[in-house]
């Protein structure tokens, strides 16, 4: 197996268990409201900064809906934001990556709850997966448009790449601290409130992630 046969096939399955993950469960239709008005909001929010490069509030808001809602949820939210904002911004190969890539960001967001709650831990958590986004997406281009997944290609690459990764960094991290604390408070009445039967993600060990037993 080539390493481009490789990635690809890691992507496509990270996508397709996490979104077979969010249809785990009895199907609530205020859950699937909550995640379809953040994924919304978020493709939204894209289309809204298309003029600035990198510059995208969907990291944050998916974080914000793992926190406080769990692992599939929040996956559910950042696999869907691309998927809606390429109806305008333009579909292509990229948009399996990008949905995995933003899936994985909202899922960590459960895993990372305890961190993400507060201001700063959710500044860093999104300023890393600035990075961590637009290295993978390097990896997903040598793999799809060539010339060869290699070291060396990598690395070209990710030096052509620095300043969009660094936009993509710092934005994540202007989101978070601008309105990541008070997304998730909001959230976190929204659900304590109003959604208290709904099943959510069980927590994980150690965060102040979902509420409820596992579906």
């Amino acid at each position: 197996m080539t390493g481009a046969s490789l990635i690809v096939g890691l992507v496509l399955g990270i996508l397709a268990v996490g979104l077979a993950a969010t249809e785990r469960g009895r199907p609530d239709p205020r859950r699937l409201a909550v995640v379809a008005a953040l994924a919304a909001a978020a493709a939204a929010g894209r289309i809204l900064f298309a003029a600035v490069p990198s510059v995208k509030p969907v990291t944050v808001i998916a974080v914000a809906a793992g926190v406080v809602f769990g692992a599939r949820s929040g996956f559910a939210v950042g696999a869907l934001a691309p998927l809606l904002s390429n109806l305008a911004l333009g579909h292509g190969p990229w948009t399996p990556a990008q949905m995995a890539l933003w899936g994985l960001a909202g899922a960590s967001g459960a895993a990372l709850a305890a961190i993400c709650r507060h201001r700063i831990g959710l500044a860093a958590v999104t300023f890393a997966w600035g990075w961590l986004f637009g290295w993978a997406m390097n990896l997903w281009d040598l793999a799809t448009f060539g010339p060869e997944v290699s070291v060396e290609a990598f690395l070209a690459h990710a030096a052509r790449s620095v300043s969009f990764g660094a936009a993509h960094a710092v934005g994540n991290v202007f989101f978070a601290l601008a309105a990541g604390p008070a997304l998730i408070r909001l959230l976190t009445r929204y659900r304590d409130r109003i959604m208290t039967t709904i099943e959510w993600d069980p927590p994980v060990a150690g965060s102040a992630g979902g509420r409820s037993s596992a579906p």
